[in-house]
Parts: C-alpha cells; structure tokens; sequence
C-alpha cells in the first residue's frame, strides 16, 4: 500500500505564490507516477499536472501551464506542487495521487486526503 498526505495549503492573495506538498509512504514510491488534482465546490475533479517516476516527464493542464510547476524528491518521498501567479478561480482542494506504473498522466490508484487553497482578492 501507497500512504499520501498532503500539506502547505492556505489562505494566499491573487498574484501570490503557494507551495503543496505531498509526503508518500510505502515500498514502491520511487518507481511510481504522481499527479495531482483539484476540486472547487459545485465542480467535478479536474487533473492539473503529472510526473514520472524519475522527474524527467512532466505534463499540465492548459489553465496552469506556465504558472504551476510539478516535481519530486525520491530520495525524501515528496512531491511538490508550486503555484505561481495564483487567481481566484485557482481556489479549490488539492489531491495528490499515486500510479503503480511509472508513467501516468490521468489514472491513479492511490490518493491522499487533500489540501484547502483559497486564493483571496
């Protein structure tokens, strides 16, 4: 079993920036791809980045691209999301998610429990 907990969300200013992390526990994480999500209420879950599972592949939603990155520390079970340039629409909660293969954009197996944003004007 893959074990995923989220943290770094809260309460951040329009144009301002925010870190996500997402800490992993379990035999197989460096050889897993991870992604993360996000949900706004009265919307379904929307994919947002991916990345294999050495760091070399990264992939992004249209409505970040450019403005958030997706990485990982294999050597600290962790992977990061950082926000930039945050909008209002950004605001939703953040799940990180886990793949048993090692390349994945969109399908995952295991998911952590999510992380608040909300981006204030």
């Amino acid at each position: 079993q893959v074990h995923l907990v989220e943290s770094g969300g809260g309460l951040v200013q329009v144009g301002g920036s925010l870190r996500l992390s997402c800490a992993a526990s379990g035999h197989t994480f460096s050889s897993s791809a991870m992604g993360w999500f996000r949900q706004a209420p009265g919307k379904v879950r929307e994919w947002i980045a991916s990345i294999n599972w050495s760091g070399s592949d990264t992939y992004y939603e249209d409505a970040v691209k450019g403005r958030f990155t997706i990485s990982r520390d294999n050597t600290k079970n962790v992977m990061y999301l950082d926000m930039n340039d945050l909008k209002s629409e950004d605001s939703a909660v953040y799940t990180c998610a886990a793949s048993r293969a090692g390349h994945a954009k969109y399908t995952f197996d295991y998911w952590g429990q999510g992380t608040q944003v909300t981006v204030s004007q």
